[in-house]
């Protein structure tokens, strides 16, 4: 998959953008018949199952993981939902990160991921792959993630964007906050997350890019579990010793 690299200024560009009102209205994708806003397609684009195995094999800065974002209180009307677990390949029982995205259109053409922490994350392990996720859950029932949300854009078939300037706060490892850059394609999504000290020094995160997740798609002929075995804001970095996993503080993917 190949995908490009994300403007440290887009962030910057959003917000002069909306205070002069130069966004222009979102399409409407048309798609066997139906109208698809962008704020669906958006979703539907984030909505599977990923993997950074082939990203890994070429790079060793990078681990085998696997990302799942499944749709999540589908009928509610206050935005998109998904429910995300995150974990090494070789460690699918034992996510390192579990989250709930909210997924919005701030104004045409403007989105913005919302990140909430789940009360119990240990009593959801694999909760993705039940047919009604976090069913027993609410809003009301998640803690928001201040100051980590990510606004992106949509240019032509990519939607990219970021979280803004020192918003996200993270104590990993002495950081002081936490970026996350994010790229989402009809073929997976691009995750660059990195944390940083009060005097600007980058003190965990990837140097040379970010992940790169491939969309999983599955073999219709094949078990159901055979996605655990091929395939993951804004949270991987090398370092670790014992077992071996990333690390991170920022909320992408």
């Amino acid at each position: 998959m190949t995908y490009p690299r994300l403007s440290h200024r887009l962030a910057f560009g959003l917000l002069v953008t909306v205070a002069f009102g130069l966004i222009v209205p979102a399409p409407i994708v048309e798609t066997a018949g139906t109208e698809v806003s962008d704020l669906e397609l958006l979703a539907s684009w984030m909505a599977g199952t990923f993997s950074s195995a082939a990203q890994a094999a070429e790079d060793p800065e990078f681990f085998d993981i696997n990302l799942h974002m499944t749709p999540i209180w589908t009928d509610r009307t206050d935005g998109q939902w998904l429910y995300v677990e995150q974990a090494l390949s070789e460690h699918q029982d034992r996510p390192y990160r579990q989250r709930v995205y909210r997924v919005l259109e701030l104004a045409p053409g403007l989105f913005e991921i919302q990140v909430f922490i789940l009360p119990d994350p240990a009593s959801l392990i694999g909760v993705w792959l039940t047919e009604d996720p976090l069913a027993e859950l609410a809003p009301d029932d998640l803690e928001v993630r201040d100051g980590c949300a990510i606004l992106l854009r949509r240019r032509g078939e990519v939607f990219e964007g970021s979280t803004l300037a020192t918003l996200c706060t993270s104590a990993l490892r002495d950081a002081s906050y936490a970026t996350s850059e994010v790229v989402v394609t009809p073929e997976g999504v691009v995750s660059w997350d990195r944390g940083y000290a009060a005097d600007g020094r980058q003190v965990w995160g990837t140097i040379r890019g970010g992940y790169v997740f491939d969309r999983i798609v599955p073999d219709e002929d094949s078990d159901s579990d055979s996605d655990s075995d091929s395939d993951s804001d804004s949270e991987q970095d090398q370092h670790g010793t014992g077992e071996v996993k990333p690390e991170s503080d920022s909320e992408t993917e």
